[in-house]
């Protein structure tokens, strides 16, 4: 499969509208490269010979966004969205676009090799490590180990606001309860699920892609028989309650599709949501509220939040 990756050159503090720009345009997930996070691998002995360190001052005040979109899309629509938004659309008083915008054709195998390189295993929460499949890791006695290959569907488990699901999941779901999780992308949270004791666990998605990944992934997990996944429209397909729903997308879908959250939970159910920027925390936790919605807790990770609301 071909497709367009969207490279943006942007500077620090922009990441949040870029982003969110890129994910309005229908990226399912993105890939952010910081020279300060480099550096900071580099200081590892053992990641040394990954990196070449040459890294000049202008370029520690700038990342690099990268998404992708088919190529079998409405590709031109979609380019010419992010560049309005990206290229054209000037910062208030300073008259500076928002980024530099380079587009590539890739080849998904070409691209889903390049980065296993950057792709470590991680611990989050208490007992969840998430670990890509090439890689070895000595694991303690009460460790959960998701072996995830995430090819072009993200969700490689290093992001904020995957790891803030995550460690909600962990922290409010029971043993037996039943998930969905609304935006499935790799499958790595419908995976934590059934890793922790979830009795079902739903997974949709719009994008095949994403659900061909998630499959591979939860076979690779051993947990196929708990863990089913749809391609289709977010809720459209779920037609019994949830004791836990989890959505990482972004705040203007949640938005969107919060009352029909709500009609999807049980009484007293968990609605675990983010892909959340700062600025839109007030927007998402009204909406819960208006649908009588109790929020239970708001999660911080740098520029991202992650809510946590239980259905009255």
């Amino acid at each position: 499969m071909k497709w367009i990756e969207v490279v943006v050159k942007t500077s620090q503090e922009n990441e949040d509208i870029v982003s969110d720009v890129l994910y309005q345009a229908g990226a399912q997930g993105l890939a952010i490269e910081d020279p300060n996070d480099i550096l900071e691998l580099s200081q590892n002995q053992e990641e040394w010979d990954f990196f070449d360190i040459n890294i000049s001052e202008e370029d520690l005040g700038n990342i690099i966004i990268k998404a992708y979109y088919s190529e079998s899309s409405d590709i031109k629509s979609i380019i010419d969205f992010i560049r309005e938004k990206i290229e054209n659309n000037s910062q208030k008083g300073e008259g500076k676009s928002y980024g530099k915008i380079v587009l590539n054709k890739v080849d998904e195998k070409d691209w889903s090799e390049s980065w296993k390189k950057y792709y470590k295993p991680k611990r989050i929460g208490k007992r969840i490590i998430i670990k890509p499949s090439w890689e070895d890791f000595k694991c303690n006695a009460n460790d959960l180990i998701v072996e995830l290959d995430p090819g072009m569907a993200f969700g490689t488990g290093t992001h904020e606001t995957t790891i803030m699901c995550t460690e909600a999941i962990e922290s409010y779901m029971k043993p037996g309860d039943k998930v969905y999780d609304v935006g499935c992308g790799s499958g790595i949270l419908s995976i934590v699920a059934a890793k922790l004791g979830a009795s079902k666990v739903l997974g949709i998605d719009m994008d095949p892609n994403s659900v061909r990944i998630s499959k591979e992934n939860i076979i690779r997990n051993g947990v196929d028989d708990t863990i089913d996944i749809l391609e289709g429209n977010l809720l459209d397909l779920i037609s019994e309650k949830a004791n836990v729903i989890v959505s990482n997308i972004i705040a203007e879908i949640i938005v969107g599709m919060s009352l029909d959250i709500k009609e999807k939970l049980t009484d007293n159910g968990i609605f675990i949501a983010s892909g959340i920027i700062l600025d839109k925390i007030d927007l998402v936790k009204n909406a819960l509220l208006s649908h009588d919605f109790k929020i239970i807790e708001t999660k911080i990770m740098n520029e991202w939040a992650c809510i946590v609301a239980s259905r009255n």
